[in-house]
């Protein structure tokens, strides 16, 4: 049985992803995104980027996603 050997530097790299995304969460619940009943493109999208924008949110960054699906022609 073979067990897995985690570098130091993969483990820092992890733990700075992971507050990197926990700052970005942060950010979308301080601008009320996950509140409210109705889920679109944009606000889906506009959440995923702020949670991937992570701390840069702090420093000005506001990301928005405007979703317009086209029309099907009559």
């Amino acid at each position: 049985m073979r067990t897995r050997r985690y570098t130091t530097a993969s483990v820092v790299v992890a733990v700075i992803v992971l507050v990197w995304l926990l700052i970005g969460a942060l950010a979308a619940f301080q601008r009320g995104y996950f509140q409210g009943s109705d889920v679109t493109c944009a606000r889906t999208s506009t959440i995923a980027v702020t949670v991937l924008a992570g701390p840069l949110n702090y420093l000005g960054v506001n990301p928005k996603i405007d979703c317009s699906l086209p029309q099907p022609s009559q």
